[in-house]
């Protein structure tokens, strides 16, 4: 199963979840500080890391800022705060999913499973392996995705992408020309048992297209459709 870092600085919390994702078979270290956490996350990366928001020496937010300089590691947001500008802003850091807090132990274990098969390319819990559709490399004018390695290359150069953003754009480059709501997006990006609004997506299509800026300024290959949706525009 996964490698799984959390880091909190709520000693019960840290305990009650390590002892449920330990249950299901995953392997747990956990931190109690942002700046530890960090250095963890970076020397040894797991599989998937789950943040806290409000933490000691360096908060979530910031730890998640920093991670994402360098890896594109799944993460799921961890917050006490109800208030979606948070939210907002964690999905603008990178993070994969969100949840807050108090939330049922049972729906934190489902959120991971998620996020690990959507990180996987979509292996169910047997073990089977996704149609090959969903796995083979796609072309499409100057942009390559190969959903096996988690490759994503424009112009030949490579752009770093986080789970949900690869799914994203490997979503509108299998049809370029047709448009996606924001609700085939959610679909195709998200497990069932995951919510997030218009916003969201919003968020993620914007930091995509700020990595395929930093490869080439001049990349337009995603289109807003302003009410409807996106597309991706084959060069």
């Amino acid at each position: 199963m996964a490698r799984i870092t959390l880091v909190d600085d709520d000693e019960n919390i840290v305990t009650s979840v390590s002892l449920a994702l330990e249950s299901q078979g995953h392997s747990v270290k956990a931190y109690y500080d942002g700046a530890s956490g960090l250095a963890a996350l970076e020397n040894d990366p797991p599989d998937l890391a789950i943040l806290d928001v409000k933490m000691p020496r360096m908060d979530g937010m910031e730890v998640l800022r920093r991670l994402r300089r360098t890896s594109d590691l799944p993460v799921i947001i961890l917050t006490s705060k109800d208030d979606e500008i948070d939210e907002l802003l964690g999905f603008n850091l990178g993070a994969d999913d969100y949840m807050h807090k108090p939330f049922s132990q049972r729906l934190l274990i489902e959120r991971v499973k998620a996020v690990l098969r959507r990180a996987s390319g979509g292996a169910d819990e047997s073990g089977d392996e996704p149609e090959e559709s969903a796995t083979r490399a796609l072309r499409r004018g100057r942009l390559t995705l190969d959903p096996a390695r988690h490759d994503c290359l424009w112009n030949d150069r490579p752009v770093k992408l986080t789970v949900t953003e690869f799914l994203l754009i490997q979503a509108l480059a299998q049809r370029p020309g047709f448009v996606k709501s924001r609700d085939n997006l959610m679909d195709a990006a998200y497990d069932d048992q995951v919510y997030v609004d218009d916003r969201t997506i919003d968020s993620h299509i914007k930091r995509m297209r700020r990595k395929f800026r930093e490869v080439d300024p001049e990349f337009d290959a995603i289109e807003t459709l302003y009410g409807v949706g996106y597309r991706y525009r084959e060069s």
